[in-house]
């Protein structure tokens, strides 16, 4: 499908975005940018980016091809998360951001031991490779359609892309080329609502030439086997979506990116209830528009449904921009595997190469095995290709997977946050034992049946393995903290609702929060030893803080969003002129300050 031109487009668009990716690799000097980006990042780029990272390539595809098939109940799985948001806003999300942990099983030594974490290690990395797999596959089947590449051509190179620029600047390069590809991906799905919107003739014959049963905001409640409300509520809406949010490395290494608890917190309110109805429309309305062209003759009746989306948009386009809409669904894919790739490389050098292999080493040295780690990720993810290839759907291959692995993960970590009483023994056993049944469970489908809401077993009740494994997990986890001891609440502060104060005094080194507000203050600067900042007594006072306090240091420029600027702690007052501020040079050089330049500084805590 397409033309010399549409082909023209999606290479420049390869080595575009790829060069891109490879140019804020400067901005990579230690391991905290390669994973966290320095966090210093401002709400509205943390929020576009992370909108491309939730938008796999098999997005498009997927809910085309579930549109195509099932009409406006499509959008049920992304309109889905808002019932989370208090917990992961005022519970998950400060939790992790003040403990100042980079990975999930990081977080789970910190409140159980060692073993715990281990284990999280393992299930983490499967999760994480595994929707790697899927994104590979999915992407190689449209390229295979599109260009006619043969599916392991269309994989290595995507695989080789991806990897070559996050391993040159981690989680910058991950943001930066997000941001863009997030844009287009947003732009061009809806552009091509538009232009179907045109071709059919309007809103008008849109609505009704839909089957009625198209027209429905929910799929029937427990039918289909391959597509239903209670199936998708379990293994989407709870396992799913829970995942996605708590578990995900790469979803939460965009938010801990962020400069500040509250930026984070504006990036996801931004997400989940404006950019994610606008992507419910831009990833499904190809398979809206392929119904209603069906009813009108435009295309056969018997167009599969997994070739709608390519179908649709070669149909619609013209030359140009039918390759910008290629480009679009690769830039889905590029920017959900980034994310997953720089993760997998965070949980395997900060949780099994430095505490296992090469404790106590040189933070260069962990940051050259995060860039190799990073290469060897994106091989990886290939073998799996085969795997998700032998499913009938790529929506029952993501369910199956998600559904099978998430349970016992997300049910650990509610119960790790939200309850006090949660011991060790019970975290070990509600991973290994919820893990453990619910894999089997697959073998053997009819352990599922009592919890199946009745739907029909024709898939093995792939969906509703999510709920019994929520349900395991959970019987196991409460069991086993009845019987057992937990930690005194002292050597957990700061790690479950309730102590969260603790937390941010444990990340002030000490020094108890301060919430006054202040004003931020403009400047040149001067370079001193150290890594600290140091202001006039005046403009303390303008800031409203004192010695400790945590600052945000950053270029002038609103428009960086960040990108030149980083945290700092405030030093006891200077003795010099009142409009002097004295920088270390290891801040101005992590912050990549420019010489000469005025900077801004604006307290956090």
């Amino acid at each position: 499908m397409g033309t010399n031109l549409d082909y023209c487009i999606i290479l420049i668009y390869f080595v575009a975005i790829l060069g891109f990716g490879m140019f804020f690799g400067k901005y990579a000097r230690t391991t905290k940018q390669f994973f966290l980006g320095g966090q210093r990042f401002s709400w509205w780029l943390i929020g576009f980016s992370t909108i491309a990272s939730l938008v796999g390539s098999y997005s498009f595809i997927k809910y085309s091809a579930v549109a195509y098939t099932h009409g406006l109940s499509s959008s049920m799985s992304y309109l889905n998360d808002w019932f989370i948001m208090p917990l992961f806003l005022l519970g998950w999300l400060p939790i992790i951001f003040f403990s100042r942990i980079i990975s999930i099983p990081e977080y789970f030594e910190k409140r159980f031991n060692r073993g715990v974490r281990l284990v999280a290690t393992v299930i983490l990395l499967v999760y994480m490779i595994g929707y790697i797999g899927i994104n590979i596959y999915t992407m190689g089947v449209a390229l295979k359609a599109m260009l006619g590449w043969s599916l392991p051509v269309s994989c290595v190179v995507i695989s080789i892309i991806t990897s070559l620029y996050v391993t040159a600047g981690g989680q910058t390069s991950v943001i930066m080329t997000d941001l863009i590809q997030g844009i287009l991906l947003l732009i061009a799905g809806l552009v091509l609502f538009i232009i179907g919107l045109f071709t059919i003739g309007g809103l008008a014959p849109f609505w009704n030439l839909l089957p009625p049963e198209h027209k429905l905001p929910f799929a029937s409640f427990n039918s289909p086997a391959s597509f239903n409300f209670v199936g998708v509520f379990w293994q989407d809406a709870i396992a799913g979506s829970i995942a996605f949010y708590f578990m995900n490395q790469g979803i939460l290494m965009r938010f801990l990116s962020a400069r500040s608890v509250n930026e984070a917190r504006k990036s996801m309110v931004f997400v989940a209830f404006l950019m994610m109805p606008l992507t419910a429309i831009a990833v499904a309305s190809a398979g809206w528009i392929g119904k209603v062209m069906v009813a009108q003759g435009t295309l056969p009746a018997d167009t599969k449904a997994k070739d709608i989306f390519v179908i649709v948009a070669n149909l619609l386009c013209s030359p140009g921009v039918f390759g910008l809409v290629m480009a679009a669904l690769t830039a889905a894919l590029m920017s959900t595997i980034d994310t997953l790739i720089n993760a997998v490389s965070a949980v395997f050098v900060n949780d099994l190469w430095k505490p296992y292999f090469a404790p106590d080493r040189e933070d260069k040295h962990y940051l050259n095995v995060a860039r190799v780690s990073s290469i060897a990720t994106g091989l990886v993810g290939l073998v799996l290709v085969p795997v998700f290839a032998s499913f009938d759907s790529i929506y029952a291959a993501h369910g199956a997977f998600t559904a099978a692995i998430t349970p016992a993960m997300v049910i650990a970590i509610l119960l790790s946050f939200l309850w006090k009483g949660y011991t060790t023994p019970a975290a070990f056993w509600t991973l290994v034992g919820g893990t453990g049944i619910t894999a089997i469970s697959i073998f053997y489908p009819a352990m599922v049946a009592p919890f199946a809401h009745n739907t029909p077993p024709d898939d093995g009740y792939i969906y509703m393995r999510a709920f019994f494994g929520i349900v395991v997990s959970l019987i196991i986890g409460l069991m086993v903290s009845f019987f057992t001891k937990p930690r005194p609440e002292k050597e957990i502060a700061g790690l479950v609702v309730g102590t969260i104060q603790h937390g941010i005094t444990g990340m002030k080194n000490g020094v108890a929060p301060n919430y006054a507000r202040g004003k931020k203050i403009q400047g040149n600067y001067v370079e001193i030893p150290g890594d600290g900042v140091r202001v006039s007594s005046s403009s303390m006072e303008h800031l409203a803080a004192k010695p400790g306090d945590l600052v945000f240091v950053s270029d002038t420029r609103w428009w960086l969003g960040g990108l030149k600027a980083s945290q700092a702690f405030l030093l006891p007052c200077h003795d010099g002129k009142e409009d002097t501020i004295e920088l270390g040079k290891d801040l101005v050089y992590e912050a990549s300050l420019v010489p000469h330049r005025q900077i801004s500084i604006e307290k956090i805590l």
